[in-house]
């Protein structure tokens, strides 16, 4: 993530690109000169790069994490979270339901963007890294106005290397306070998709023969320690593989021809199955839980390719991700750029056109076969475009997704769609238009 703010430049999800340790949530690379692809869009800013907070708002919460308790619950803004007599959405157990059936219940989602995934520079304490890219603490207050909107599922991507121990240790008082999020979120009804999220670069390594093993052992030690945390958990809670890491340009680019795109897929396809097996044989709730597959670099094209394949599942519990933010030049870009100029309006008939081509790829390759779709980002520029056209892309392309079966997952970060300070959306034209699909029969 370069700097995340909707307009300037993002690295868009398609691995030629890949951002760099602030960018949004690109493939963790910088973007090459003359690539020929664009970066993607930069969708939110830190309102102070690398300082800490320090604001009276925060000092309570600050105060909490740093207890020395940090398996106690933790308090959001004066209000405690579910405690363990409250905790009821950990304790059932797993419904019989197909995945299928699972992530269609979902209807739309949104994403607690530029929270936990905050990275790329310093810090000391949770609360650093949760303020860090400009949000403010997390409150019950928050959480609530979003179930209010009518979201029935909440992606929450979080950076677990910050503030990590030896041997890939998840610092207990960082785990703790995702728990504390995560568990306000449950009790909202809303579900949760929690991942492991770009933070900082180390993906690139997967590539490299001499740091393949390693990156591997930290993948492992990660998911180790997350399914033993959230093991108790029913599957309100579900778990996605990557974000849009999965790709690797010093193997395959592909603008560049086949050579070393087989290693490229089989790479991925190893980390998947990886994440499969790491969570199955935790046991418990998650023996049953239900899974996210990310696709090759969340690109739609690439990872309807025949070289991706979902990995095998003793449970049968899996749905792939993808992640929407096409054309580039009018999703991402809010201003010309070297590779490419912004496209201001967005509706025309080819507009639509290509959308919906793009979905139906998705429906006959997943849905018609059975393996449900997450739309886990999709998202849009909103400085410099023309009147209406944000809320007609947006609208569309959650509509698209929604009547072909697939689940989609608004990119939203403090202040661009929803305002965590008034706890509200901030058009409501636009959620309106978000949350008619719900009526669609499917």
């Amino acid at each position: 993530m370069r700097k995340k703010l909707i307009g300037k430049k993002w690295n868009i999800a398609l691995c030629t690109l890949l951002c760099t340790a602030i960018l949004f949530t690109g493939c963790g690379e910088e973007k090459k000169e003359n690539a020929g692809e664009p970066t993607k869009v930069e969708s939110q800013e830190k309102t102070e790069e690398n300082k800490e907070p320090g604001g009276e708002e925060n000092k309570e919460n600050q105060e909490e994490l740093e207890g020395e308790n940090p398996t106690k619950g933790t308090d959001l803004e004066g209000e405690d979270t579910p405690n363990e007599a409250d905790k009821t959405e950990e304790t059932e157990a797993m419904r019989d339901i197909t995945t299928m059936e699972y992530v269609q219940s979902f209807g739309v989602g949104i994403n607690l963007g530029n929270t936990f995934e905050s990275c790329g520079f310093e810090a000391s304490t949770v609360t650093a890294y949760e303020t860090g890219w400009g949000s403010p603490v997390i409150s019950p207050k928050i959480i609530k106005g979003y179930a209010n909107c009518g979201f029935g599922v909440m992606r929450v991507p979080v950076a677990w290397s910050n503030l990590m121990g030896e041997d890939y240790t998840i610092n207990d008082k960082y785990l703790t306070r995702v728990k504390a999020v995560v568990d306000c979120i449950l009790k909202e009804e809303m579900c949760v998709i929690l991942n492991i999220h770009w933070d900082g670069g180390w993906w690139t390594g997967f590539s490299e023969a001499d740091k393949k093993d390693e990156c591997m052992y930290k993948y492992e030690r990660i998911w180790t320690q997350l399914c033993e945390a959230f093991g108790d958990y029913n599957d309100h809670l579900m778990f996605e593989s990557l974000n849009e890491e999965g790709c690797w340009e010093n193997l395959w680019n592909r603008y560049g021809g086949t050579n070393g795109k087989p290693e490229a897929y089989a790479l991925l396809n190893e980390i998947n199955q990886k994440f499969v097996d790491i969570v199955r044989a935790s046991g418990g709730n998650n023996a049953l839980r239900h899974l996210l597959i990310a696709g090759y670099a969340t690109d739609i094209e690439l990872t309807c390719d025949e070289l991706f394949k979902m990995p095998n599942d003793p449970a049968n519990r899996m749905a792939v991700s993808v992640h929407y933010y096409t054309p580039s030049t009018f999703a991402i870009l809010d201003e010309d750029a070297s590779w490419g100029k912004m496209q201001p309006d967005w509706g025309s008939d080819e507009d639509y056109e290509f959308l919906n081509k793009n979905m139906d790829m998705m429906k006959e390759h997943f849905i018609d076969q059975g393996i449900p779709v997450i739309v886990g980002e999709f998202g849009a520029a909103t400085k410099n475009k023309a009147e209406g056209a944000v809320n007609r892309y947006l609208t569309a392309v959650c509509d698209a997704a929604y009547r072909r079966g697939m689940c989609p997952v608004l990119w939203d970060i403090t202040d661009v769609f929803y305002s965590r300070t008034a706890a509200k959306f901030i058009d409501e034209e636009l959620l309106s238009g978000l949350m008619a699909v719900l009526e669609i029969e499917r």
